[in-house]
């Protein structure tokens, strides 16, 4: 099946600075692909240039097999990170406004309970909470009926529950069969969402996969984790795979089994022991040599 998709060579230049270098990566059909990487590693930029938002400086975007031309816009749906609305405008007018201006429409009222909407139909957009604002925004991005969907950086900013509502209404347009191009730096978040994401950093693809492959191409080995009150003075001698956090030490160990003895052989008490597999996060960690970071 063709890639509903695809980008070649894509690059971006400011002057000096190259925001995006030479990136090339394929969407398949019936997916949430996941863009992953720290502020400024590039992402809004690479999305900004396949939405036609920014001009690139070179390479080129494939829509279906084809060149993405003047009609792409009718047929994708855009959830900017940052975006301002007619404050003195109710909810329901803001969507009426938006409704009349494409040629094709999803029907309001399954927006409206798509995005749970109901409550806040007559609220003016200046009570809007962030997460009622966001999930707003959501539908406003799906009232095109757009085959793609375009989400960069939805839930930033956004408190825990207000995440988790939006990771749902995400989880129900993927479930209707649309296609979702999501920007992030929520380790969990793309993690749930994403079908397949590529890590970028520095303007530069450094990984891709699903992340299960990924997890399981970079590491084999778990992470046992112990309170720093419970380990001897001399931690040298369970390797150097031993990493010191702020109350904690985490070993790495290819056997839990054997650290675990070793561990006991060593007389640590074992109370606050906890073992964990790796994240993303370690993912991102060990390929750039540094966190994820809001």
């Amino acid at each position: 099946m063709a890639p509903i998709l695809e980008v070649k060579n894509l690059r971006k230049e400011y002057r000096t600075v190259v925001a995006v270098d030479d990136i090339s990566f394929q969407i398949p059909a019936g997916v949430c692909f996941g863009l992953l990487g720290p502020n400024g590693a590039g992402k809004t930029t690479t999305v900004e240039m396949i939405e036609g938002i920014t001009r690139p400086t070179k390479g080129e975007i494939f829509y279906k097999g084809k060149p993405r031309n003047r009609d792409f816009p009718l047929q994708a749906g855009i959830q900017f990170q940052s975006t301002s609305i007619m404050e003195k405008l109710k909810a329901r007018e803001i969507l009426e406004l938006f409704h009349g201006l494409y040629p094709k429409t999803a029907p309001l009222d399954e927006l409206i309970e798509l995005c749970d909407l109901e409550p806040l139909l007559e609220q003016d957009a200046t009570k809007l909470s962030g997460g009622q604002k966001q999930r707003l925004m959501f539908a406003l991005a799906l009232i095109n009926d757009p085959e793609i969907v375009f989400l960069d950086e939805p839930t930033s900013g956004l408190d825990p529950q207000a995440r988790h509502n939006l990771w749902k209404l995400i989880e129900r347009i993927k479930g209707r069969g649309k296609n979702v191009l999501l920007t992030t730096h929520y380790m969990e978040e793309a993690e749930i969402l994403c079908d397949h994401i590529i890590i970028i950093d520095h303007g530069r693809i450094v990984s891709e996969g699903s992340p299960s492959a990924l997890l399981q191409q970079h590491f084999g080995y778990f992470y046992v984790c112990i309170d720093k009150s419970a380990m001897p003075g001399d931690v040298s001698q369970f390797g150097a795979g031993i990493q010191e956090h702020n109350d904690h030490y985490e070993i790495q160990s290819q056997s839990v089994e054997d650290t675990l003895q070793l561990l006991m052989q060593r007389g640590v008490q074992l109370n606050s022991l906890l073992v964990r597999q790796p994240t993303l996060e370690d993912l991102f960690l060990k390929l750039t040599g540094h966190s994820l970071r809001e």
